[in-house]
C-alpha cells in the first residue's frame, strides 16, 4: 500500500470529525510512524506498556487476553479505519493484560503518547478528535457490559452483525465466538436462526 493513500486515510478519518488546516497536517505528519504486520504477528504483548495510539490504515487485528486455563478470550476486533488498543494500559501506564495481534496482513500508523501530547497543544483539533474518540468509546464500553450482562445471546449476535456489517466475514468463527462469549457452535445455530428470521 502506497505510504500516500495510507497517510492521507489516517488525514480524512481526522477530517470526518474535526476540521483541519495545511499547517495542522504539517505538524502531525512527522509524528506518525507505519508499521507493516504479517498475519499473527503481535503488536503489542502482555506486560508491555502501551505507549501509542494505533490506526488501522490496512488489514484487521484483534485484541486478547489468556485466561488461567490458557484459553485465549478475545476483547476487540478491528478493520480498516478503527483504532485498537490496551487503553488502559495507555492511560495507566500500567502493563498490558491482553495482546494485539494481527488477523492477516496488516498495516497500522501509530501516534507515541509523547507525540500525541505535542499535537495537543500544536493542533488542538486534534485533542477536540480524541475527546469526542474516548467518549464514544466509553459509551461503546457501558452498552457492551449492558449487553453482556442482561442480554440474551441471540440479540447479542444480532446486534453484533447489524451493527458492524463488514466485520464478520472477516474474522475466523471462533474469533467471534470468543468476542460473543459463545461456543463456535452455538454461533452457528444462531447464524442460521438470523438468516432465517431475515428471508
Amino acid at each position: 500500500m502506497d505510504t500516500d493513500i495510507i497517510i492521507s486515510q489516517l488525514i480524512e478519518h481526522f477530517r470526518e470529525i474535526v476540521p483541519l488546516k495545511d499547517s495542522d497536517i504539517d505538524a502531525i505528519l512527522p509524528k506518525l510512524e507505519i508499521i507493516q504486520l504479517k498475519k499473527k504477528d503481535h503488536l503489542l504483548h502482555e506486560g508491555q506498556i502501551s505507549r501509542s495510539m494505533r490506526f488501522i490504515a490496512e488489514g484487521s487485528l484483534y485484541a486478547y487476553h489468556i485466561d488461567e486455563k490458557g484459553k485465549e478470550n478475545i476483547t476487540q476486533l478491528g478493520i480498516e479505519n478503527w483504532w485498537v488498543n490496551d487503553l488502559y494500559s495507555y492511560l495507566s501506564e500500567l502493563p498490558s493484560r491482553m495482546f494485539i495481534r494481527a488477523n492477516e496482513k496488516t498495516t497500522v500508523i501509530q501516534i507515541s503518547k509523547n507525540n500525541l501530547e505535542l499535537l495537543y497543544k500544536e493542533v488542538p483539533a486534534i485533542s477536540e478528535f480524541w475527546r469526542l474518540k474516548m467518549q464514544s468509546a466509553y459509551v461503546t464500553l457501558q452498552e457492551r457490559t449492558f449487553e453482556h450482562s442482561r442480554v440474551d445471546a441471540y440479540t447479542k449476535y444480532r446486534t453484533f452483525v447489524t451493527t458492524y456489517r463488514n466485520i464478520e466475514q472477516r474474522f475466523p468463527q471462533y474469533m467471534i465466538a470468543s468476542y460473543l462469549g459463545i461456543t463456535v457452535e452455538y454461533l452457528s445455530y444462531l447464524r442460521k436462526k438470523h438468516l432465517s428470521d431475515l428471508s
